[in-house]
C-alpha cells in the first residue's frame, strides 16, 4: 500500500508541473499515511515534473522524516496541520498558481462567470491573511487550517493556494479547477470586467451537475493520459 501511495503521490505532482503551478522547485503534494504515522510527501529540492515515487518521503506531525531519501518541504506543517484538524481530509496540495496568487492579491471575490469556479463559490472562496510569508509552524499551520475550515481550498493571500480533498486524486483536480477559474476571471477582468456571473442559487447546482465525484475522478484520468502522453 505505501509504494501504491507514494506512486499516487508523484503521480500527482507531475500532474501539477504539466499544468504549469510548478515554481521552480516550491510547491508540494501530500498524503495521510494509512498506518497515522504522518504524511506522505514531495521531498523538496525538485519541480513537481522531476517527481518519481522514489522522492516522496514519510514525515511525522512533528517533521521527522521517518521513511525515504531527502529533505523535507520547511512548509510541512501546511499538511499535518490541516489533517490534524480535518480527519475527512487524505491530502493536501500547495502551489504558487499565478493565477491564484493575482486574483487574491487583488482582493476581489472569486465570481462564478464559468463552470470552474462553481467548485468554490458560493460563498467567496476563504482566504488566509495572517502573513504572506511561509508557513514554518505548527502555529501558523494551524491558523491555515482555521482559515480553510471544511472548505476545499482556500487562497493564502500573497503566496499561493491550499487545497485540501479525500484523496489525491480529488485534490490534484481541484487545484487544477481553481488555477483555471482564477484565470478565468483575471481574463474577464483585463478585457474591461464582466457584467454576469451565476446567482448562488444556479452555482450550487451546477457544481452537482459538473463536479460529481466520479466526475473529478474522469478528469484525473484524463491529466493522466495526457501526461503519459506528453
Amino acid at each position: 500500500m505505501t509504494d501504491d501511495l507514494r506512486r499516487l503521490v508523484s503521480l500527482g505532482c507531475r500532474v501539477l508541473g504539466a499544468a504549469d503551478q510548478g515554481d521552480l522547485i516550491w510547491g508540494h503534494l501530500s498524503a495521510r499515511d494509512p498506518e497515522g504515522r504522518g504524511i506522505w510527501m514531495k521531498a523538496s529540492g525538485l519541480g513537481f515534473e522531476e517527481v518519481g515515487p522514489e522522492n516522496v518521503i514519510l514525515v511525522s506531525w512533528d517533521g521527522e522524516v521517518l521513511a525515504g531519501a531527502g529533505r523535507r518541504h520547511a512548509e510541512y506543517p501546511i499538511h499535518t496541520e490541516v489533517m490534524r484538524a480535518r480527519s475527512d481530509v487524505g491530502s493536501v496540495i500547495h502551489t504558487h498558481s499565478p493565477a491564484a496568487v493575482a486574483l487574491g492579491a487583488l482582493g476581489v471575490p472569486l465570481r462564478p462567470i464559468s463552470h470552474e469556479a462553481n467548485l468554490f463559490v458560493p460563498p467567496d472562496i476563504a482566504r488566509f491573511t495572517g502573513t504572506g510569508d511561509l508557513v514554518l509552524t505548527a502555529e501558523l499551520g494551524r491558523a491555515v487550517a482555521a482559515a480553510l475550515g471544511d472548505r476545499n481550498a482556500c487562497l493564502l493571500v500573497n503566496h499561493g493556494i491550499v487545497v485540501a480533498a479525500p484523496d489525491v486524486q480529488t485534490a490534484t483536480v481541484t487545484a487544477y479547477l481553481l488555477d483555471r477559474a482564477c484565470r478565468m476571471q483575471l481574463t474577464a477582468m483585463a478585457a474591461g470586467g464582466w457584467a454576469t456571473w451565476s446567482s448562488p442559487q444556479e452555482s450550487l447546482a451546477k457544481r452537482e451537475h459538473c463536479y460529481p465525484d466520479p466526475l473529478l475522478q474522469g478528469a484525473w484520468d484524463y491529466l493522466v493520459r495526457r501526461l503519459e502522453q506528453s
